[in-house]
């Protein structure tokens, strides 16, 4: 959500902004520009719509300079459009300056009404420009205290990059709440919110903390806390290269790490599998044994994509555990003042590490003493570095917006975890050594179960055309329902709603007619003729039903095959681990669907991947 690369150095500044923003595209944004210096002259450039038209832009009116800095905008206030777009300026002359802003200042419009009764002329609808013309009103030569000055006047969340003709040589940036990374070269330094924009140029980078500024020159950085004290950052080395944010062949992020599934459940497994102890273990929860034998209740929070994965974790923990286990929308829990048990683990699940709800219900959840951990990709994120422990998924970059491998990453690292908890409690160590057997042996099961992508090609150019889908399963497949219908939402635009199959008759029934297909998930398992219940109930009323269903048993799949319009089969596998396979046609029928109606599959509109304000 936004992005942000800014540049310094001896090198001319456009290109690497440019490509700086192409690899947060991913992030979801309506509008694009830059801004460079040349002395005392700054050159702006910005566009509506994707990066590739604002390098169009620049082809004819290009933007000189060894200094810039650049954004990719999520509309908050007013219009996707060239005035709205980032950077903003204010200020006349020499005395300039130029602003990019991720996050939402909730006080603009009292310091914006002030600032036009004072004769401030604004040219935008948005609250960034506030900060543009604040900064310029303090600006007496010196844009590292006029920057300070300003910050103490916001209130809400900031990402900021700013540069100006009184001060050529160097950026300023400010973080407190959306992520904002300095980039370290040799004769050069980089901003961005994102790693991922600084791949190919620098490995090394220093993550700034909330209410942190830094200010960069080409040949060196130095970052300030909110005393004005200089502060030494911890210098971290990204783990991704350029490559694997190449699509490598693949027509789209989306099918491409759709096809990655197996290779990053393999790392997500890779080192943790103990068959000595017919156990999981791990490098990272920084908790004592004690703390984790301790506990009595697990919450997990979440949004999105990592909500249902960690519902599938509740039944998960709750079966191998014995843990009971509450699933928390971050989005409510921050807000929220539930009575928590003092023997109580929250586990925050995110891709990005930087989602802004989960955050704050980390931050939440520590400020009342409870020990918090974290599941989640991007090493350095906020939620990695703010947890008391946690576990990286080793997905490697998810740039499609719809998220595919970070979910069944996550499902695999729940599998373990519950195992781990398991193995301290009752479970036995044969059935540890059972459950390590079958998490080896996933990876291929996924490689196999992408042997349906024609069947469910063909199933797509079938359905493409619906307005609404309905999808099916229980239990370890409710959430997997859930994620099939969000997955066909975010990208195809269709209406799409999973429940538990058994609450069909509770009223979502009513929806059922000939042009609403349902989707099944019966895999073999312990209610596979209740659930087979639920898809005749939808049959009767002449509804089409997709069925997902288990090969290797004859009568069963012949059953499912004589009630079912259409079914894809996918490898027979013990019930918690359904949900890896499962997943995956749920996943390709959305990509397939949103291709045929012409959709645009890994920058969907109005998404965006890290969802940074609230």
């Amino acid at each position: 959500m936004c992005g942000i690369v800014g540049y310094i150095g001896k090198r001319e500044a456009e290109p690497i902004l440019v490509e700086g923003l192409r690899r947060l595209e991913y992030r979801g944004y309506d509008s694009a520009g830059l801004a460079t210096l040349t002395g005392n002259r700054l050159h702006l450039r910005k566009k509506a719509g994707r990066v590739s038209e604002l390098g169009s832009f620049l082809q004819t009116s290009p933007a000189p300079g060894c200094i810039g800095i650049s954004h990719t905008r999520w509309a908050t206030h007013g219009p996707a459009n060239d005035v709205n777009a980032h950077p903003h300026l204010a200020g006349t002359g020499n005395g300039q300056v130029a602003v990019v802003h991720n996050g939402v200042i909730e006080n603009y419009l009292v310091l914006r009404r002030h600032l036009e009764s004072e004769g401030v002329r604004f040219h935008s609808q948005t609250d960034t420009e506030v900060i543009a013309q604040l900064i310029a009103c303090h600006m007496d030569g010196d844009l590292v205290e006029a920057v300070r000055k300003v910050l103490s006047l916001l209130k809400g969340t900031y990402g900021l990059a700013v540069v100006s003709p009184r001060n050529p040589d160097l950026i300023v940036g400010a973080r407190l709440g959306s992520p904002l990374v300095v980039g370290i070269g040799d004769g050069e330094h980089y901003l961005a919110s994102d790693p991922s924009a600084l791949t190919g140029n620098t490995q090394k980078v220093a993550y700034l903390q909330d209410n942190q500024l830094c200010v960069l020159t080409s040949d060196e950085y130095h970052i300030f806390d909110a005393e004005k004290s200089r502060v030494s950052a911890l210098v971290h080395s990204i783990d991704w290269t350029p490559g694997e944010s190449d699509l490598n062949g693949f027509p789209h992020y989306m099918l491409k790490e759709i096809y990655e599934q197996p290779e990053a459940i393999e790392n997500a497994l890779r080192g943790r599998l103990s068959d000595a102890d017919s156990s999981a273990h791990f490098g990272g929860l920084n908790l004592d044994v004690q703390q984790l034998r301790r506990a009595e209740r697990i919450i997990f929070t979440a949004c999105g994509t990592s909500y249902h994965a960690g519902m599938v974790g509740e039944y998960m923990f709750e079966e191998f555990a014995r843990i009971p286990v509450e699933v928390e929308y971050a989005s409510e829990f921050r807000y929220r003042n539930p009575p928590i048990d003092q023997n109580t683990i929250v586990i925050a699940l995110t891709q990005s590490g930087e989602t802004a709800d989960t955050l704050a219900a980390l931050r939440e959840s520590k400020r009342k003493g409870h020990p918090v951990l974290s599941i989640c990709n991007v090493v350095g994120s906020s939620i990695a570095r703010e947890a008391d422990g946690g576990v990286y998924l080793r997905a490697g970059p998810e740039i499609g917006v719809a998220s595919t491998k970070a979910f069944t990453s996550q499902v695999t690292i729940l599998a373990l975890l519950a195992l781990f908890f398991g193995r301290m409690r009752h479970l036995s160590s044969i059935q540890g050594a059972r459950m390590i057997d079958e998490l080896h042996a996933m990876p291929d099961l996924i490689r196999r179960t992408l042997r349906c992508q024609s069947e469910v090609q063909r199933i797509a150019e079938k359905y493409f055309h619906v307005d609404n889908m309905l999808y099916m399963g229980r239990q370890y497949l409710y959430p997997v329902a859930l994620e099939g219908a969000l997955k066909l939402k975010e990208i195809s635009y269709i209406h799409a709603e999973g429940y538990p199959a058994a609450e069909m008759k509770h009223g979502p029934i009513a929806l059922v007619d000939a042009s609403t297909p349902s989707i099944f998930l019966v895999p073999r398992g312990s209610i596979f003729d209740k659930v087979m219940s639920n898809l005749e109930e939808v049959k009767a009323r002449g509804g089409p039903v997709i069925a997902i269903a288990s090969e290797g048993d004859a009568a069963v799949t012949d059953h499912v095959m004589s009630r079912a319009d259409e079914v894809i089969v996918v490898p027979d596998v013990p019930e918690y681990l359904q949900p890896l396979v499962t997943v995956v046609p749920l996943q390709l029928l959305s990509y397939y669907i949103a291709l045929l109606r012409g959709c645009d599959v890994d920058k969907p509109r109005n998404l965006a991947k890290s969802v940074t304000v609230e």
